[in-house]
């Protein structure tokens, strides 16, 4: 290198002055691309569940108290009005009894022979109690009879079901598979808890077999479910992804407030999508957070606005850009607006306040194209990053007409709240088994929580159903039009 310089030295000024200038530019370059990178890694490091998509798992112990909630003025506790859940008093008590005084309060004297004060209204307190757990076992019995004209013997018909000498009820499958894939239960404590409580502890084998023989007949009632959701003006959808004997898979869902639908698939996008067999049917408005592969799917679309507040609030935060804060009021005056104009009676906005978001809209984003100008060229192959803030504008001015759907469109929700709602639970069971053991598994947890999300969506009673699943008459939802 030395004797490299004092070459150039030797060849002259013009010599010397080139080698600074390429220095200079290469150090540029390195400092633009280091740069760079450093910002790259600070806006990683700068997000939360508050500001992006990342769940609020992956916060840490970091206590956050930022919301994108605006404070009502509302008095914590239950408002005037609220109906409240006080306990009921029973008309018929299954158990009463009667409290006599033994002697006199004020002297003492003894009441046993005395009549009860016919003048005085009883007061009356009620219990309520579980009763003492035990299981009720039914024995069946068939006798035989001989016909008296060919001799043939005839021995009496089992119930459905009754296929067993000994076999536990619809009643306790019921049961068990609620705790199992409501509650999420490990399989090990829904023994235990059964054993603690009656007595009787069914094998993890005999449990899995009960879960697997409640999924699948509960097919054609998923294939109604799905049949449903095909048919719905509006669709909510949303993806996550579960772990299944070490591998990453995605789980699915499709929803409306009255039914629910999951599948499983190791694939994230339209292939998963398409096998679900919903979307590809699906003539409606579909709900969704931008993933690209709703896109394939011939059908409108509207995005939830609640992601695209956390961006926002990423932009306006980490990035110090004040057109994303302005943007993010105006889209929540908005939905305040439609609320407004929806209680009145009202179907759409009215066209002068209509047209003054849209132009403020159109205002916002051209203070933020301005804020973001496009980055040089990197000189590499493929696209040049644009960076988060870019990114989300292009989003915003690209799809407005699926930004702004729930104001065109009242049936529209604000966000995908309803969907993500939906998928909370998946996570959960994650957290407490870790994985899913087997894609069998996995389905039959699919079916039987969409199932279960369907009825508590209508207020069915989900242990009633369940019953009747093993009872070989599984009680459909009922779907209004």
């Amino acid at each position: 290198m030395r004797e490299e310089i004092l070459a150039v030295y030797q060849a002259g000024p013009e010599a010397v002055v080139a080698l600074l200038e390429a220095l200079q530019a290469s150090q540029a370059q390195q400092l633009q691309a280091l740069t760079a990178r450093v910002n790259e890694l600070e806006a990683r490091l700068a997000k939360h569940s508050h500001n992006s998509s990342q769940p609020p798992s992956s916060d840490g112990l970091a206590r956050r108290t930022q919301s994108l909630r605006r404070a009502s003025g509302k008095k914590p506790g239950g408002q005037p009005g609220h109906p409240g859940t006080t306990l009921a008093v029973s008309a018929t008590p299954d158990t009463r009894l009667t409290h006599l005084p033994a002697t006199c309060a004020a002297c003492g004297s003894q009441l046993a022979a005395v009549a009860v004060d016919a003048a005085t209204a009883p007061v009356r307190r009620q219990v309520y109690e579980l009763p003492s757990p035990r299981l009720h076992v039914t024995e069946h019995v068939a006798l035989t009879k001989c016909c008296p004209h060919c001799q043939q013997r005839t021995s009496g018909p089992f119930p459905d079901g009754v296929t067993q000498p000994t076999q536990y009820g619809p009643q306790l499958r019921a049961w068990a598979v609620y705790l199992s894939q409501y509650q999420l239960l490990p399989v090990a404590r829904i023994g235990q808890l059964l054993q603690d409580s009656f007595g009787h502890r069914p094998s993890s084998g005999t449990l899995t077999n009960w879960v697997a023989a409640c999924a699948r007949r509960l097919e054609p009632v998923e294939d109604a479910i799905k049949a449903h959701l095909q048919q719905v003006p509006v669709l909510h959808n949303d993806e996550t992804g579960v772990r299944l004997d070490g591998a990453t898979y995605w789980l699915h869902s499709a929803s409306t407030a009255q039914a629910t639908c999951y599948a499983v698939h190791p694939q994230r996008g339209q292939a998963a999508m398409t096998a679900m067999g919903i979307l590809p049917h699906f003539q409606g408005r579909a709900v969704h957070d931008a993933w690209s592969s709703y896109y394939q799917f011939a059908c409108d679309h509207a995005l939830c606005n609640a992601h695209l507040l956390r961006e926002l609030r990423f932009v306006q935060d980490h990035l110090q850009q004040p057109w994303a804060k302005a943007l993010a009021r105006s889209l929540c005056r908005l939905k305040t607006a439609v609320t407004e104009v929806q209680a009145q009676g009202l179907t759409q906005l009215p066209p002068q306040r209509w047209r003054r978001f849209e132009q403020r809209y159109q205002e916002l984003l051209d203070a933020g194209w301005q804020a973001n100008p496009a980055p040089p060229r990197s000189g590499q192959r493929g696209r040049t990053k644009q960076g988060p803030a870019r990114n989300l504008l292009a989003r915003l001015d690209q799809r407005r007409h699926e930004v702004l759907a729930f104001a065109r469109d009242f049936r529209v929700p604000f966000d995908n709240n309803l969907a993500e709602r939906d998928l909370r639970m998946t996570k959960v069971q994650q957290k407490i088994s870790g994985c899913f053991r087997s894609l069998a598994g996995a389905q039959h947890f699919c079916r039987i929580r969409g199932y279960i999300s369907t009825l508590r969506k209508q207020g069915q009673d989900v242990l009633l159903a369940l019953q009747s699943v093993f009872a070989g008459d599984p009680r459909y939802p009922a779907f209004s039009t």
